[in-house]
């Protein structure tokens, strides 16, 4: 976290950008925080103690100075109320959310480079984000690095570790590649996972899994349903044949919707 004597007057969320209005390179940078925010929404029904940003401006005080703002892809702070604003956050303000830094921000990397490994991972460590992911799936051999890589903030320095998914204990989730369904997109996308490897369905996946289950339910049903009437059928046509009222299995059938030949098979006469 970022410690410091505040100025007299900070500029508020009302009067700084909300971001750089710089272009995304690639539909994946919207695409890719937007499945973590909707997987997370799901994940957290309950929870209102948390904050997921997607491609806006993170500002902080650094050595009393107004640093220029972040903008990660993606970022997860806790222990951030929810808004409940018609507006929403406009941006991310340090001095505005009690000094609480994102305990995750995400860079995707594109075509032009942006110091992901260098001057912005410095930024990230400064702000005392304990948890930067890098994800480079394009670029990462003309980059020299992997195409996933996660640091934790370890007394003030980024150390790069190597298990995926990863878990991190301070938000309960892991963190790692997948391949999955979004947006009708099948690919591989950044996924929360739990704490036994397994990755949390996207919001596409899950709405099939509750269609298969729907299916399955009302299939059971209708077979349970179907054999209540069979038993049933076979019931009256044994009481009837035994009540020796002179019934022919055509009478017998006709009475109880059946055709001749299921009337004799529940007799036993074929």
């Amino acid at each position: 976290m970022v410690h410091s004597q505040l100025p007299l007057r900070l500029p508020t969320s009302e009067e700084l950008p909300c971001s750089d209005d710089t272009p995304v390179d690639n539909e994946l940078q919207n695409h890719i925080p937007n499945l973590l925010l909707n997987t997370l929404d799901l994940i957290w029904r309950e929870r209102r103690d948390w904050f997921f940003g997607v491609d806006m401006a993170i500002y902080y005080l650094y050595q009393e100075e107004l640093q220029p703002a972040l903008i990660p892809e993606g970022f997860l702070s806790i222990g951030v109320p929810r808004s409940t604003s018609e507006r929403g956050r406009l941006s991310y303000v340090l001095w505005e959310e009690n000094e609480i830094p994102p305990v995750l921000a995400i860079e995707i990397v594109s075509q032009n480079y942006n110091d992901e490994y260098k001057e912005k991972k410095e930024k990230y460590a400064q702000l005392g984000v304990k948890y930067y992911l890098i994800y480079n799936p394009d670029y990462w051999q003309r980059d020299q690095h992997q195409p996933f890589e996660l640091y934790h903030l370890e007394q003030g320095e980024y150390i790069l570790q190597t298990a995926e998914p990863y878990w991190m204990p301070e938000i309960g989730l892991g963190i790692g590649r997948g391949r999955g369904t979004y947006i009708g997109w099948k690919r591989e996308w950044l996924l929360w996972y739990d704490r036994e490897g397994n990755a949390y369905p996207t919001i596409e996946e899950r709405a099939e899994q509750y269609r298969q289950k729907t299916e399955q339910y009302q299939q059971q049903r209708a077979e349970t349903a179907e054999k209540a009437l069979q038993q049933q059928q076979e019931k009256i046509v044994t009481k009837l044949f035994s009540l020796g009222l002179g019934l022919s299995i055509e009478q017998i059938a006709t009475a109880c919707n059946l055709s001749p030949t299921e009337v004799r098979v529940i007799l036993g006469q074929l």
